[in-house]
């Protein structure tokens, strides 16, 4: 009986349901699986790209605890690849590879002014707010009127967090230096802009609801933004989802909330076409109004609108970065693959290596699609047997001894134990669940017990 060793680069839900898929796979061989991620905690972007406000969304950690707490795989944080560890070094140690790296970095809005002071990704945003070791502590919150481009998850996320009272936020894992940094905020209003009407809008029925009853804040809705199709009138027939949006923001619109000292604007109908600026600093955002064509797509016309705002917040997607040594498509931001077999420039497979995730498809979907992703890229992993790589140190020592040969302080899954009780201890301090670390030395201290 033959064994996969099978290395897994990411600890996101991508990597670890593909690492518990394949042990679970019926298959004749044994399978021995090391994670690693860059990060000293799992979980990616469910414990960095997902609000603090978001409980139940956050939820999901508990199952992926269960998987690596099994003890059947083992966990290797704060190890980056491409430096700490190799290529070559998977090859010397593994049968094959998976990357499940995903994407955190904001897609690009190429307009004129995304350059100037004020103009923030909100991917970065998120980072900040979710305690991201590598982003910094402070973040620019000077702003009184704010725009947020997309009608995305993100981008409701964004505006709620921005507008939301800080006092609200107590109660959830965002350490002090984040709460004191939304504390001196000055913000009164946020204007969120989708370039399609209401029933084009990505987000989801529960964002919406929560963005709509912000305690404290007003939503507003403009009657003129509301512009149906033929393809509108579809998919509200077709889509509950759409439907019930549809309906939220109709009664809204019929509804209006009493006014507040803060106030969120929903926009649709309105595509950013500049920012405009001042002294190097947002001053304005330029928007071009826009119709819809029938198809449910959207056409230009001639009317522009400048909205004064002091930051503009792009959260139009994210996008995946490269990975060294591996193909990458640019252009989509994604691993070039076929099914999650990677593929070389000339479109030929490369024996032992597999990608997952929002790296293999780009960023789009939920959950359940990164677990469909998982069960179609390990079942070429356990097809491709013959073109496993061949490895000349498979020991599971082994790695762990080149590692720490090489002054790699990486944390394991105790370590993350370590981690977590300091965290619950925190919180529990605060009256909380948790409370969020996010200094990398301080979380490699708690991990070693130095």
């Amino acid at each position: 009986m033959s064994k996969l060793r099978l290395a897994v680069i990411g600890a996101g839900p991508a990597g670890i349901y593909a690492s518990d898929l394949i042990l679970k796979a019926e298959r004749d061989f044994e399978v021995s699986i090391d994670l690693f991620d860059l990060l000293p905690a799992p979980y990616g972007l469910v414990r960095y790209g997902v609000a603090p406000d978001h409980p139940r969304i956050k939820g999901i950690i508990r199952a992926l605890y269960e998987v690596l707490d099994r003890g059947d795989i083992r966990f290797f944080g704060n190890v980056k690849y491409g430096t700490d560890i190799t290529l070559a070094d998977l090859k010397e140690h593994y049968n094959a590879v998976i990357f499940a790296t995903g994407a955190i970095k904001d897609a690009d809005l190429n307009i004129p002014g995304v350059e100037l002071d004020g103009s923030y990704g909100a991917a970065d945003f998120v980072n900040w707010y979710d305690s991201h070791p590598d982003f910094p502590r402070t973040w620019p919150l000077h702003a009184k009127e704010i725009a947020v481009i997309g009608n995305g998850n993100v981008a409701l996320d964004a505006a709620r967090m921005l507008i939301k009272r800080p006092a609200d936020l107590l109660s959830t894992d965002i350490p002090q230096h984040v709460y004191e940094g939304l504390q001196n905020s000055q913000v009164t209003d946020v204007h969120v802009f989708g370039r399609r009407g209401p029933a084009q809008v990505k987000f989801s029925p529960l964002e919406l609801r929560e963005a709509l009853h912000v305690e404290g804040v007003q939503a507003i809705v403009y009657p003129e933004d509301f512009q149906y199709d033929e393809a509108s009138q579809v998919a509200i027939d077709s889509n509950n989802q759409v439907r019930v949006m549809v309906k939220t923001l109709e009664e809204l619109k019929e509804n209006p909330q009493a006014p507040e000292v803060r106030r969120l604007h929903l926009h649709f109908m309105e595509a950013p076409v500049e920012i405009v600026g001042e002294d190097g600093k947002v001053s304005g955002l330029v928007t071009q109004r826009q119709e819809l064509d029938g198809t449910g797509n959207a056409r230009a016309l001639s009317e522009k609108k400048t909205y004064s705002v002091q930051a503009v917040y792009r959260a139009v997607g994210y996008f995946g970065s490269p990975v060294d040594e591996i193909p990458f498509d640019s252009k989509k931001g994604v691993i070039q693959n076929h099914e999650g077999q990677v593929l070389d420039a000339q479109g030929q497979q490369i024996p032992g290596v597999y990608c997952t995730g929002w790296i293999k498809r780009g960023p789009v979907g939920l959950i359940g699609h990164t677990k469909a992703d998982a069960i179609e890229t390990i079942s070429h992993v356990i097809a491709d047997r013959k073109l496993w790589w061949e490895p000349s140190n498979p020991g599971e020592d082994q790695i762990t001894d080149l590692l720490s040969e090489r002054g790699v302080k990486f944390i394991d899954w105790q370590g993350w134990l370590a981690i977590d009780s300091q965290e619950r201890s925190l919180g529990e301090s605060a009256g909380k669940e948790r409370t969020k670390l996010f200094d990398r030395s301080q979380m490699l201290e708690i991990a070693t017990g130095e």
